[in-house]
This record gives structure tokens, sequence and C-alpha cells, in this order.
């Protein structure tokens, strides 16, 4: 297994300069707490405190390198993810912290003349863009909006920026509301988010009246969860906005994506592109003649399959562009056009990997990184389109901060969090591949305990990923998650993460394998890996065990009704009763586009693949953990599931997670989750 010190003389990168400290240093745990082997165990109280950096951003000139570092609050009552702005000397890796105090500063850009450096914060109340010299001082607000910023963007003379909103209430909404005579009528009252320019002032003035560009009966699209990734683009004079807009606010409405352009001199709105597709992620090339964007199937689908296109702005022709390894797919991103204009580079899962491409206009697509066993995340690319900015980690090496020059690919890691961690030994993980019942070939990995000897059997825990669409990729083990890998392999549990069929990163055919077929081939898949393991003599076949979180939840809930080989599961915010969710999820297409039809239409697959019709004689003691506050999957799916179980005497226990959402956002519960889900596998899977 390649050392981190041995992967980072592979690439060149400097070991003597002044690297980027943590905000605390974290210690391992007493040395009663042993594995099998003596060695210390990972805890989840180790993993919570794990910073994790991200929002690498490099400066128009490329000297410069602005990150973040994310870690758990957890002193007296506080229970919180904090976030702060670092700044890095790429030549010489001289850091300092930028940003400070109770509140998260993050989503960090640089003015183009690299004069200042803005984030969003909440410090003045609403989430808003502050403003800060990169050499110091005190950060002043710039937007004070009556909503929350979700994204923003300089102009390219950093004269003006633009940021999306939703429209402040009026004040009417707001004394019906002190009034407590705020009835709702259901799917009337979403509020769109709108697109808006502020001057940028020096020094910065708090702009209360911003002049908003776009109208209220379109939402302009976020694409949320990728730093700096917003879904408008200005143009190269300044003069105009591309910008990616649906009906309305509802996830489930990204299928009316359209592209339209709003011209500040007058406000005029075009429409760009508008077809039957779902068009997003416009980026105007350097000369300004032409917009690239992503088009879907049509119909649009949930599995996401898509094509990169460019439109010409003299004749508005389109120009479809090759087409990629995974269809573009729901992990697929672009990033930005090159300096010259004869390609766009994106970033695209290939297997269990996150790669950086190149697409030329005329050619195919190819891998820009091509670093062995390490997954990346968060690429972007500064003003000048001459350097890359992103964060890289594998199984065994946490992430870190990397730049590198555009041009020729040469990665520079500018974060040494590593080396100022002293963490326990992790377990052995590694790529296998096996046959499914079909002949399909399944990829999944594979992680060893801790001082695992060959061909000893132990105990296997089946983890199943989200989405569907999701993947696991090549993140590390060590990362704090509901379900904690590094704490599970050092107390001698074996994992297999199955990339099943549905999965992102193997091709458009093989995402959309399980089209009509939840339950089916999935299931199989798993199945089948875990006979693998037990013919390889890895899997004692008496000692499994099966989670999953949102899709994982629903395999895992799915897989209690079919097999009684499973002595344990975990569901976690897990689709139970497949009607239900589609009258109560926020996104009530989804299932009716993955089986063809409405319920009401054809009711046979939603009852037959729904676990909760399979529920009669289910004895697998199941522990069940949902978020309160999930739209997504709502916690009546988890409690259907709960009390079906009980009733029958199964051993279930289920754990409802206040102001969740469908994620965990909130340490300690966070801390609660991971250690019931550790209690929950010792007590049933420990003994032989």
């Amino acid at each position: 297994m390649m050392s981190a010190r041995d992967r980072d003389a592979r690439f060149g990168l400097r070991r003597s300069a002044v690297v980027l400290a943590l905000l605390v240093i974290v210690a391992v745990h007493a040395a009663s707490h042993r594995n099998a082997s003596g060695g210390e165990l990972w805890e989840p109280d180790l993993m919570i405190r794990i910073p994790r950096v991200g929002g690498v951003q490099v400066s128009p000139d490329g000297t410069r390198a602005a990150c973040t570092v994310r870690r758990a609050v957890l002193e007296g009552d506080k229970s919180q993810y904090l976030t702060q702005i670092h700044l890095v000397d790429c030549a010489t890796l001289a850091r300092r912290q930028l940003t400070r105090g109770d509140t998260s500063c993050d989503e960090p850009q640089w003015s183009p003349d690299g004069q200042w450096l803005s984030f969003l914060s909440s410090r003045g109340g609403k989430r808003g863009v502050w403003l800060i010299r990169p050499d110091g001082g005190e950060a002043a607000l710039l937007t004070d909006h009556g909503t929350d910023v979700s994204g923003y963007r300089w102009s390219p003379d950093g004269r003006s920026l633009a940021f999306i909103a939703t429209e402040p209430l009026t004040a009417d909404q707001e004394a019906r509301q002190r009034r407590r005579d705020d009835a709702r009528i259901a799917g009337e009252e979403l509020r769109n988010a709108r697109l808006y320019v502020v001057p940028v002032t020096d020094p910065p003035q708090p702009q209360r009246d911003a002049r908003v560009l776009t109208p209220a009966d379109r939402s302009v699209q976020v694409e949320s969860g990728r730093a700096g990734k917003v879904a408008f683009d200005w143009s190269p004079d300044g003069k105009a906005i591309a910008f990616s807009h649906t009906v309305t606010a509802s996830p489930d409405a990204f299928g009316s994506a359209d592209i339209s352009v709003v011209h500040l001199d007058d406000g005029r709105i075009e429409e760009l592109v508008a077809t039957a597709a779902a068009e997003s992620a416009p980026l105007y090339s350097p000369d300004g003649g032409f917009v690239a964007f992503t088009s879907s199937d049509i119909p649009p689908s949930w599995a996401g399959s898509r094509r990169v296109r460019v439109i010409s702005l003299a004749d508005f022709s389109v120009r479809e562009l090759a087409d990629t390894q995974d269809g573009y797919g729901r992990y697929s991103d672009l990033i930005g056009w090159s300096a010259d204009g004869a390609s766009i580079y994106f970033c695209e899962a290939h297997g269990a990997t996150l790669r950086i491409m190149e697409l030329p206009l005329m050619g195919t697509p190819v891998a820009i990184s091509t670093a062995d066993g390490m997954s990346l995340s968060g690429v972007t690319m500064n003003a000048r389109r001459t350097h890359f900015g992103w964060s890289w980690e594998s199984f065994d090496h946490l992430n870190e901060a990397y730049v590198s020059p555009v041009g020729k690919f040469a990665p520079t890691v500018v974060s040494r969090m590593a080396e100022e961690l002293r963490l326990p030994e992790l377990g052995r993980s590694e790529m296998v591949r096996w046959k499914s019942t079909d002949g399909l070939e399944i990829e999944g990995v594979l992680t060893l305990p801790v001082g695992y000897r060959d061909g000893a059997r132990v105990p296997l825990l089946v983890i199943v990923h989200g989405g569907p669409m999701g993947v696991f990729t090549r993140t590390f083990d060590g990362t704090a998650g509901p379900y904690p890998v590094a704490a599970f392999a050092s107390r001698g549990y074996a994992m297999l993460r199955a990339n099943v069929r549905g999965s992102s990163g193997y091709g458009r055919k093989f995402r959309y394998a399980n089209y009509g077929d939840w339950g089916g081939g999935d299931y199989r898949d798993l199945i089948s890996g875990v006979e693998h393991l037990i013919k390889s003599g890895i899997a004692d076949p008496d000692r499994l065990g099966i989670m999953g979180w949102s899709y994982g939840g629903y395999i895992t809930a799915w897989t209690i009704t079919q097999t009684s080989r499973f002595r344990a599961a975990s569901v976690g915010a897990g689709v139970t009763n497949l009607t239900s969710f589609t009258g109560t999820a926020d996104i009530p297409g989804f299932l009716p586009d993955y089986f063809g039809d409405e319920h009401w239409n054809r009711d046979e697959p939603y009852r037959e693949r729904s676990p909760i019709r399979h529920v009669r004689g289910v004895a697998t003691p199941t522990l069940i953990q949902h978020g309160e506050r999930d739209l997504r999957v709502p916690l009546s799916q988890g409690e259907e599931l709960y009390n079906a179980l009980k009733r029958q005497g199964c051993p279930t226990v289920m754990v409802i997670y206040p102001r969740s959402p469908h994620s965990i956002e909130e340490p300690r519960l966070l801390l609660d989750c991971m250690r019931r889900n550790l209690d929950w596998f010792a007590t049933h899977l420990d003994q032989p």
C-alpha cells in the first residue's frame, strides 16, 4: 500500500515548506482502546473531529490559493460545523487563517484583479456576500438582502457582483406571520430564486436595494453541493448574464430547465435554449461568441444522462460534443473553457474515481488528472483560466487541497492535514469485482479489518449507497458518516461497499439498468458480492450485516424481507413504501420516472417492490434512523417499517433525529448515529 509520503514523492511535492496547520490537533484515544491486533481503535469521537478541506480557489495570477477548513465544534452546548477560510502562498506554501469567529465563512471567490476575496457568511444575520482584503483586515458586508444568498459570481471587470436569492417577504406577509395568519396553499407558495446584481464599492458598503434581473415566474437554478458552482455566467464583456431556470423552485421541476440571457443595459430577457430537454450550466467562451451547456435526454430523467452542447451566439446553431464515458451523469460537472476556446474541462466519475477531463470541441474526451487510487472533488478554475484548484483523497489519505497549472497537469499540495494528525491504523481498502447472477460485472470497495490475516473468515458488513445513482468513490475511510468505516474495520469487521447497477461511474447503460427493477438486479448484485467474498474465504457466512441510507435504506429494508441470512440491519432514512413515498416526498415525480408510470395507472411494481408489502415474518434485528424534518424521504417511511416490525415482535429500535433533514447535519447527532450503528452490529454479530 502506497504511503502518503511515497505518493507525495511521486508527484514531486514539497516537504520543506510551511504548510496549512489545523485549527485543532486531534489526539488519539487512550491506549486502553485497542483492536484485536493491539492497535488503537478508531472511535466516532475521533472521526467527527477530523477537519475537512474544500473550496479551493486559485487567485487570478496563480500565486495564492484560498481554501476552506471545516471542523466540528462540540464545546459546551455547541454542536455545529464551523468553516473558515485559509490563504496559502503557492510558491512557499506559507499559510494563514483569513477569517475567524463563531460563524462559518465559505464559498470563497477572488475578485478579477485579485484585490478582494469574497465569501458567504451569515455573521450579519442572513447569509450574504462579504468582502475582505487577502492581506487581512476586517470583512465588510456587501449584500444586505432580506433572504439568504445561495450563490454568486463576480462580473469580469470586478465592479459588480451577481447573486441568487429568493425574494424577501413583503410587509404584509411578515405581518401575517406575526399574527399567525399564515395558512399556506400546497404547491402554490414556493418562493422562486431570482438573480440580482449589486455594485462593488471601495470600501464596500451594504447594498440594500439590489437590482433584480429575473422575473418572479421562473426560478434561477443553483447547483447545490458543488463549491463555487452556480447555474449562471457573465459574458466576457460584462453586458449580459446567461442563466438556467426552472418553472418553480421545486426539486421536482428539474426537467423544465431552460437557458435565457438577461441584458444588463435594459433588463431585456431572451431565451437562448428552450427545448423538451433540461438545459443547464451555461458557460461563455473566452471570446463571448459561444455558450457551452449541458442538455438531458428527452424526456429528462432522474438518473441523469446528458450531453455537452455549444451554441453559437452569431447564428444560434448548436453543436453536440462527443459523448463522455459516463454519459455525463449525475456526478459530472462542467469546470470551464480552456483559454484558447478550443475545449471544455469537466469532471466525471470513472468507476470509483472522480477525474478532471478535457473535451475538445472537435474530438473525444481525454483524462487530465491521472493519479491512481485517488479521487478529486470541488474542481474550480481561476479567472484567467491558468490554474485548477481541488481537493484530493484516497482510502488511506485524508483529503488535501491541491493546485495545478491548466496547461500541464502538475499537482502541488497546499495543505498538510495528514502530517499534523496522529491517527490509528486503517484497514486495507481495495477494489474488487465479481459477476452478478446475469453475468453483469459489478465493482465494489472491500475494506478488510485492521491486521487482517489472509485466509481468516471475519464478519462482513454490506453498506449500500444512496441515489440510486450514487457511487462509492476512493474517499478517506476515516471520514465521519452514519456508517463509520474506519471504526468498523478497527473492530474486526470487513465491509463491502458495492456499486450495484444504477450507480454512476460505469456508463449510461449501467446507470439505467435498475429502471423498473428496484429490488431486482441491484439486490442480486449485492447478494452475489457477498457470495463472492464467502467463496474467497473472507466473509463468515454466519455473521453478516447490512446497512444503508436513503436508497441504501430501501435496499436494506428490501433485503431483510427477502432473506434471513443477515443477522442485523440498519435502515437510514429509507424508502419502505413506494406508493406512500411518492405521495409525500418533495419529489413526487421520482419513482414514476424509475417505474415508467404513476402508481394509480400501474400499481403492481409499486406494490411488489415495496419492502412494507413483504414485511410479514421478518425477524432480522433492525435499527431504524431517520431525520425528523426529512422532506426527501419523509419520517413516516421509517415509522411504517418500525411499526410493522415491532408489532410482529422483531427486535427493532427507531431513533429520530430532531431538526435533521435528509442528512444529519449536527455533529452530536451524527456521533449518536455512528455510535448506535457500532453498538447495534456489535450486539448482534460479535458472537459467532
